[in-house]
């Protein structure tokens, strides 16, 4: 086993990835920018190192830095965790050429998968259904209004190196084509350097459903099950499930094959989460996130197992040990992911933490850094919290998310929790009966 793992990332998850580095024994250290000196990760890692200034790119997006401290400290793996560096090629073969392990994917199949275009050619290659569009980049106008006349409108219009919704429009219709691929273009160079585009079909009602796998280098794949992660307003997750309630046991079954098959021709190894667009019983593959998840102690719930500690096995070189018919989903599980937002209006709430006091209770967990006193910094994300609870039935986790909402307190700045608490009372949540596009209407700024 390693002897020591630095964690290239902060807040929740870093506490979340030393959690498990613990429980295996691993000794671990914390990078941090001068604006996370206090931070509740860099307090509980064995040891810690200071990166850079506030800025992202200065700290947290700074390979030489992270490689330095993982050089000084002696650290031999590094876990990326989610967003900053966990999906850069480059940063992982450079891991490795420095003679450390990189806990997530190949760097040819962070590569593959960054490239919206080269996935879906890939996946197609395997026999993942996909969302009808245009085979490969569209390099002009002309292309593209063929591409739509041949799919029929309305049409989205996609960055091919996107991601959260940037470099992303809707075309309802011909006449608005032209200015949604203008923009598209601009909103992808802006955003990631590379302004090539590609086209979708655009789906009135789907649903977003994710398959999380995990895979070892010695030629196993499984899944565990699916996410529900319909609830989102521009292009971002807010509320997501285990399972879906829009999924029957034999779909469910069916997408699990295909997606453990795939990844099991296509060589992957370590953690991985396919995303689809669902919409009148049929899958169609919209992108894959070669890292973990956001979302991932959802599935812990229902499945019983530590993904991160998975992911640290199988980059040890070890085999998972078990196959597809030993994995039992139990129950259902709900995430919130708690932002420093007004719950109003979205605008981030940065400021000092002057109470906090997390809700209990059988079934409920509270992924966070915060605590009383500490200052949530204005330069990263403004998620930092994420309440999940799991129970026997779905209306028994809604009845237990709802008191957990109930009991959680954040004061000194504001959060999205009372938007939570007005999500699970609407009728349509409990039914299950919503999209994609549900949450921006319930928001009320629907937006494309």
């Amino acid at each position: 086993m390693f002897q020591k793992v630095l964690i290239a990332n902060r807040g929740e998850i870093a506490l979340r990835i030393q959690r498990a580095c613990r429980e295996l024994g691993i000794p671990t250290v914390a990078v941090h920018s001068t604006a996370d000196s206090e931070a509740m990760h860099v307090r509980l890692a064995d040891e810690s190192v200071c990166i850079g200034p506030p800025a992202a790119r200065d700290s947290y997006l700074n390979i030489p830095a992270i490689l330095s401290a993982a050089a000084i400290t002696g650290a031999d793996a590094i876990h990326p965790g989610y967003g900053f560096l966990s999906e850069n090629a480059r940063f992982a073969e450079m891991v490795e050429a420095h003679g450390l392990t990189f806990i997530g994917p190949s760097p040819a199949h962070i590569r593959m998968m960054g490239d919206k275009i080269a996935a879906k050619e890939a996946m197609a290659g395997l026999g993942v259904p996909l969302v009808p569009g245009s085979d490969g980049e569209v390099a002009d106008l002309a292309t593209a209004r063929a591409v739509a006349d041949r799919i029929g409108y309305p049409v989205l219009v996609k960055a091919a190196a996107g991601g959260g919704g940037r470099g992303m429009k809707v075309a309802l219709t011909a006449s608005e084509l032209d200015d949604a691929f203008r923009m598209a273009r601009a909103e992808a160079a802006a955003a990631f350097g590379n302004d090539s585009v590609y086209l979708e079909k655009y789906l009135d009602r789907p649903r977003h459903i994710e398959f999380q796998v995990m895979a070892d280098s010695h030629g196993a794949v499984v899944h565990f099950g699916e996410r529900d992660c319909s609830l989102q307003r521009r292009h971002q997750k807010l509320l997501e499930e285990a399972g879906s309630p829009a999924l029957s046991p034999g779909a469910r079954d069916r997408m699990g094959e295909t997606v453990t098959a795939a990844l099991a021709k296509l060589g992957y190894r370590n953690a991985g989460t396919l995303e689809f667009l669902y919409q009148d019983g049929q899958f169609a593959f919209i992108e894959m996130n070669t890292r973990l998840q956001v979302e991932h102690p959802i599935t812990e719930m229902i499945a019983g197992v530590d993904l991160v500690r998975e992911q640290i096995r199988i980059a040890d070189g070890e085999a998972l040990g078990y196959g597809q018919a030993d994995i039992r989903l139990s129950g259902h599980a709900i995430e919130c992911r708690i932002n420093a937002e007004h719950s109003d209006s979205f605008l981030p709430s940065p400021g000092k933490v002057t109470a906090f006091h997390a809700p209990g209770g059988l079934g409920v967990r509270v992924d966070s850094a915060l605590y009383a006193g500490y200052v949530v910094p204005p330069y990263y994300d403004s998620l930092v919290a994420k309440l999940i609870v799991h129970a026997p039935t779905r209306a028994d986790a809604i009845a237990r998310l709802r008191r957990a909402l109930d009991e959680f307190a954040v004061h000194g700045i504001e959060t999205t929790i009372p938007l939570h608490r007005r999500i699970v009372d609407d009728p349509s949540f409990q039914r299950g009966d919503y999209t994609i596009h549900w949450l921006e209407h319930f928001v009320g700024d629907a937006s494309t």
